[in-house]
């Protein structure tokens, strides 16, 4: 694994900051840890990697205070201590960034970041909102993002979401910082952007534990690496001692290849979904293009691009202004979501938590709400054949859940992306929109929703696939759409496409 040492000169790390020993940790059905260990060092970069389920987030979310611990102990800077929650944790100097964000929609940029340590003024202490504004704005100056402090947050993309959580973690001037998929939305020039703040913190003495499933970041941005695998230690490496195939094999306990089968083929196939001059405000202006029976129709751009705001307007979530989309060369008036998967379009959205999954429901119902006519005669649903569907979803997706009545929140990440997945499959859609399909997905998930994939295609299925991940675009697409400010500035063939392509027409500003 190839080590960036002008960028990150590995410090001498002596100081342990964090030492966790013999942690346990059991839910309902599950022994989410046994027996963990984990070490963190000042002014070091200690990555923590693991396919979902691993118990990753668990252990971070015990050393956070989210979580208690059943059994070991936490020793934090040369103290044995009991973190009971959140507020203790933070006291201690320790925070986290989750990987499912921690955000109040309705208030402001400002009022997130500070919620809780408010600055007040005059004798009634009324909230001191220029104050909060100006501290705001100076740590967004300060990572360098172009965010309205007066924004509220319910008007933010997922990316600029991800980074109001990292300048809320900042403002805290933690000693220990946890990110939990820090880069998991963020574009090229975003996640450079993380790089450096890192980078800052590093030399400053904070220890910074990094989760991740990009493992091509860890030889730029981690000093070491410690392994988990289906709740237990497995192993703790110095990130310039080993390969990334080395730590897969670690990781999974197998070899992972990820192969494609992306070519210019489908060209030939007919049209199954056309957009005609899509127009809404500026976030999508004048749109067109044309989805083939058997495609994966890669979407690219940068952060506010609006492939988001595209996907959600074909589906019916948002309105549009003007524009005209057909399938199978019939016109159709998709007002809501309902309509379109009457049409036979899917919708994997990008946030699922908010928009693809029921949380207090359980991972059956999850799986065949889109379908329940499918399982209904004379208003009673028939349980068997929810549960047979269900059971084979979760076996070809390898969705880890002790049985069919676990509810989805208490699920992984990764494996809640599984579930949406596994819905719009068992609706059986021809037409499929995976916006970030593998985001908070490790590497031997990636590799099966991969396969997936190249499996719905050569069915006949018809994909559009939103990604922030160039490597992604180009091993997956058969063609490739690229948008810039809305507007689509370039459509690349299999054979044409390259990163360099990409980003060449992904900044293409039109006037």
């Amino acid at each position: 694994m190839p080590v960036d040492d002008n960028r990150f000169e590995v410090n001498k790390l002596s100081d342990v900051l964090v030492l966790m020993e013999g942690i346990e940790k059991t839910f309902p059905g599950v022994h989410a840890l046994r027996n963990c260990k984990f070490e963190l060092r000042s002014g070091e970069v200690h990555a923590l990697v693991g396919e979902n389920g691993a118990g990753k987030s668990t252990l971070m979310k015990i050393l956070a205070g989210v979580y208690s611990k059943d059994a070991g102990r936490i020793i934090y800077k040369g103290k044995e201590v009991e973190i009971a929650n959140t507020k203790a944790a933070q006291d201690l100097g320790i925070s986290i960034i989750f990987q499912e964000f921690n955000l109040i929609p309705h208030l402001t940029v400002a009022q997130n970041i500070f919620i809780g340590r408010e600055p007040r003024k005059g004798i009634r202490f009324i909230l001191n909102e220029k104050e909060i504004n100006e501290k705001t704005q100076q740590l967004l100056n300060m990572m360098n993002v172009d965010i309205d402090p007066r924004s509220k947050v319910s008007e933010l993309t997922v990316a600029m979401q991800q980074m109001v959580e990292i300048a809320k973690a900042l403002s805290l001037n933690s000693e220990v910082l946890i990110m939990d998929e820090p880069t998991a939305a963020l574009t090229e020039s975003e996640i450079e952007e993380l790089f450096r703040i890192i980078g800052d913190l590093k030399k400053k003495g904070v220890g910074i534990i990094y989760i991740s499933h990009r493992l091509e970041e860890l030889g730029v941005i981690s000093d070491r690496i410690t392994v988990m695998r289906d709740g237990e230690y497995i192993d703790t490496v110095a990130t310039k001692d080993v390969t990334t195939d080395q730590i897969i094999k670690m990781m999974v306990g197998r070899e992972i290849y990820v192969t494609s089968e992306a070519n210019s083929e489908s060209s030939k196939n007919e049209v199954v979904l056309e957009v005609k001059n899509l127009n809404r405000g500026k976030a999508i202006r004048d749109v067109s293009f044309k989805l083939r029976k058997g495609e994966i129709l890669g979407f690219a751009g940068l952060m506010g691009a609006g492939r988001t705001e595209v996907a959600r307007a074909i589906f019916g979530a948002d309105p549009i202004d003007s524009g005209e989309v057909y399938i199978n060369g019939n016109k159709v008036n998709i007002k809501q979501p309902i309509d379109a998967v009457k049409h036979g379009i899917g919708y994997l959205s990008e946030d699922r938590k908010q928009f693809g999954l029921m949380l207090d429901l359980d991972v059956e119902v999850n799986t065949v709400i889109a379908s329940l006519k499918n399982y209904s005669k004379f208003g009673w649903i028939n349980k068997n054949k929810t549960r047979r569907d269900a059971n084979k979803w979760i076996e070809t997706l390898k969705i880890k859940t002790p049985n069919l009545e676990q509810k989805v929140k208490n699920l992984s990440g990764g494996n809640q992306q599984k579930v949406v997945l596994g819905k719009w499959l068992t609706r059986d859609c021809n037409i499929l929109i995976f916006d970030e399909p593998t985001r908070g997905i490790d590497v031997g998930a990636k590799s099966e929703i991969y396969k997936l994939m190249n499996k719905l295609a050569a069915e006949g299925k018809s994909i559009i696939m939103i990604s922030s991940e160039l490597p992604e675009i180009l091993r997956m697409s058969h063609r490739v759409i690229v948008m810039c400010e809305g507007r689509i500035t370039g459509e690349l063939s299999y054979e044409e496409a390259t990163q360099e392509r990409i980003m060449e027409y992904a900044t293409r500003r039109l006037k």
